[in-house]
Parts: C-alpha cells; sequence; structure tokens
C-alpha cells in the first residue's frame, strides 16, 4: 500500500523523537546526529548515531541539534527529521506525509517558522503545529473539552510546562528553558564531587530513570555504575 495521505504525529523532543501513526508509536529514537566535521557529511542519525557518542573517531561529531526544546542547529535537524521520515514511510512514498509537530509553549515565531519549515524541507507535504501542553493533556485523556479546568505539567529534556486547560484551549500556561538534560548534568556534577568519578550522560540518564525519584519515597536506592577516576587521572598526570 502506498503511503499517499500517510499522517504523522511528530514529537520533537530535545532527548528524543517520537512519531507516531496509523494508532501507534511506529519510531522512537534519540534526537542525534553523527557527522563529519570538516565536509559536515551526515554518518548516522538517531540509535545508532547515540551508541557512536563517546566512541566516535576525532574526524567525526556527534551532536543534539535541538537545545532547550527549540532547534540549535537547523540544517542538522531538517536531515534527522528527513531520515526519520523515509524510515518510517518507506520506499513506497509517492507524496510527502501530513505532519503534526509538537512545539513548546511560548516559543517565538521565528522558532515556530523554523521548525515548519525543517518539517517540509525534510519531506513533509503539510506542517502544522500545536502546542505540547495541550497535546499531553490529549495524551494523559484529560477531559480538556469541559469548563472546568484541568492542570498538566510536561516535563522534556530541554523545556518544562505548566498550564491549565479548558474548552479545547490553554487557559493560562508558563514554560522554562531547563528539563531532564539539567537533572542529567546534576547528577554528573554530583558523582564527580561526591566520589570523584566522571561519568557521560548515558550514564547519568540511567541513574535518573532508574533510582532518581521527586519525592521522598521511603527507601535509599542504589545501582552500580562504571566512569573515569579522576583522582587517579590526576595522579597519573602528575609530573
Amino acid at each position: 500500500m502506498g503511503m499517499l495521505s500517510r499522517k504523522l504525529g511528530v514529537d520533537l523532543g530535545t532527548i528524543n523523537v517520537m512519531i507516531y501513526a496509523g494508532g501507534q508509536i511506529v519510531l522512537q529514537e534519540p534526537s542525534m546526529v553523527a557527522l563529519t566535521i570538516e565536509e559536515e557529511r551526515v554518518v548516522a542519525v538517531g540509535q545508532e548515531a547515540r551508541d557512536m557518542y563517546g566512541r566516535h573517531p576525532e574526524h567525526i561529531e556527534v551532536l543534539r541539534p535541538l537545545r532547550d526544546g527549540v532547534i540549535a542547529d537547523y540544517e542538522v535537524t531538517e536531515a534527522m527529521l528527513r531520515y526519520f521520515f523515509r524510515k518510517v514511510s518507506g520506499r513506497m512514498r509517492f507524496r510527502g506525509p501530513e505532519v503534526m509537530l509538537s512545539v513548546p509553549y511560548g516559543v517565538t515565531s521565528v522558532e515556530k517558522r523554523a521548525v515548519h519549515e525543517a518539517a517540509v524541507r525534510a519531506g513533509a507535504r503539510e506542517a502544522y503545529l500545536l502546542p505540547e501542553p495541550l497535546l499531553a493533556a490529549l495524551g494523559a485523556g484529560l477531559p480538556i473539552s469541559t469548563p472546568a479546568g484541568n492542570m498538566v505539567f510536561n516535563m522534556g529534556g530541554g523545556a518544562s510546562e505548566a498550564a491549565v486547560l479548558a474548552m479545547n484551549g490553554i487557559v493560562v500556561a508558563d514554560s522554562v528553558r531547563m528539563g531532564g538534560t539539567r537533572l542529567d548534568d546534576g547528577i554528573i556534577n554530583y558523582i564527580r564531587r561526591k566520589y570523584s568519578l566522571v561519568i557521560g550522560e548515558p550514564t547519568a540518564e540511567s541513574i535518573k530513570i532508574q533510582i532518581g525519584a521527586a519525592v521522598d519515597i521511603g527507601e535509599e536506592l542504589s545501582m552500580e555504575i562504571q566512569g573515569r577516576d579522576q583522582v587517579g587521572a590526576c595522579r597519573a598526570r602528575s609530573p
């Protein structure tokens, strides 16, 4: 069956990209791209790029093209979206898909235009933007069509938002350009100060997911991690 009228929902996140189609999530991969430094040629996207993180040769750079919930590198974001669209549509795609993309509440018109143009240039036939708090409330099943207010808090990798919704719209909302990546940075800094151990972003994220908690859960959790001994490295470098 050709993808003549395929419609995609895209959660374009700082950490991950999720694509929804046909009633299910058809793609969930890291928002990462590996490219050569001199030619800026893309060599890997998504999970493959993340697997290269910290293990790539010097002539290759692995980066996140989105920062704080918005596009930081337009051309790399376009290349990443093009790769993901082709991956979910396959070779039988005759027309570009219609795409609905999430954007943080309060983004500027310039930032919205960048997302729209990146999606269209990546192959989308049409691109529509909706605020993330509204989509989060719909996904959570909140009765946002009623006159009563419903509050949702959406914490992403690069931005966090709180909103009150009623009558299918946002009554009031606010957002800050910080999210899960800031927690990862805090974990990295804490491990370095406390244990003189240097860990990377994937390890910090794993700690956050496995034993992190926003409130007191009544018990202490622990896990084993690996990193580079900062004290031993300093001694090895000393004359």
